[in-house]
């Protein structure tokens, strides 16, 4: 026994370990003083006590497991957060560059009517009649050939365009050049329609990365409050809790 003793005083921490020691002994002696209960029947009593130290027991480590849970989706929604960020502004960007080729689209179908307008001029000044020989006819079909050719170089008709039998080479080189300009402008029509509906579909897909982006983000507030009110309860390692958590952001005004 002295040499148990002498251990105790010997050790660095042997107040605290003499004390750690005395009230687990004592604490069932406590239990019985403070109820009557416990003094009858000192085996239920005891039973009893232990049921409680392992209910605590089994109670701190379910707030333990909630508050790791709470700090880990915290960290997690708030790098989905930022993900959703940046893919609201890549959207955005992809709305901006639709927008811009819908008005050049709009653009370039305007300035094709006008050319329309000016060859419809020409039309009515044009020679009343030509001689109708092979070489006329031949002259024309190259003219269509070089028309039509410069209009798909500038992206005013669609590749094939000459090929899709639309165009009549026998007519008057100012006819022909009529109906290749009426052919561009329902062309440039058709690209600014498509162009538009690219910036509608672009607008929506953007809206929506933004509505993810606020709803990411107003769930990173709540995520990271509910961490923080069950921080007290987080493991402890080396007498120290976790780090408190919360994105530096989520506190900013968005």
């Amino acid at each position: 026994m002295n040499l148990f003793a002498e251990m105790f005083l010997d050790a660095p921490a042997a107040p605290i370990t003499i004390w750690a020691v005395l009230m687990v002994l004592s604490l069932p002696a406590l239990l019985m003083l403070a109820s009557p209960q416990a003094i009858r029947d000192p085996q239920r009593a005891a039973l009893e006590t232990f049921g409680f130290l392992r209910r605590y027991r089994q109670e701190r480590e379910r707030r333990q497991d909630e508050a790791t849970t709470a700090v880990r989706y915290a960290g997690e929604v708030a790098v989905a957060a930022d993900r959703a960020a940046l893919a609201a502004q890549r959207w955005q960007e992809c709305w901006r560059q639709a927008d811009e080729r819908a008005d050049e689209a709009w653009q370039r179908w305007l300035e094709a009517d006008e050319q329309l307008a000016r060859a419809r001029t020409a039309s009515a000044f044009r020679p009343a009649w030509s001689p109708r020989t092979p070489s006329e006819y031949a002259h024309r079909e190259n003219f269509l050939h070089r028309t039509v050719g410069a209009a798909v170089a500038r992206g005013d008709l669609p590749v094939g365009a000459l090929a899709d039998g639309g165009f009549d080479a026998r007519l008057h080189p100012v006819e022909q050049e009529l109906a290749v300009q009426r052919a561009v402008v329902v062309y440039r029509w058709e690209l600014h329609r498509r162009a538009r509906a690219a910036e509608g579909a672009a607008w929506h897909d953007a809206q929506l990365a933004v509505a993810t982006r606020d709803s990411l983000r107003r769930e990173v507030r709540e995520a990271a409050a509910r961490a923080a009110a069950l921080h007290r309860h987080l493991p402890r390692h080396d007498g120290r809790a976790a780090a408190a958590p919360g994105p530096v952001w989520a506190t900013q005004a968005v």
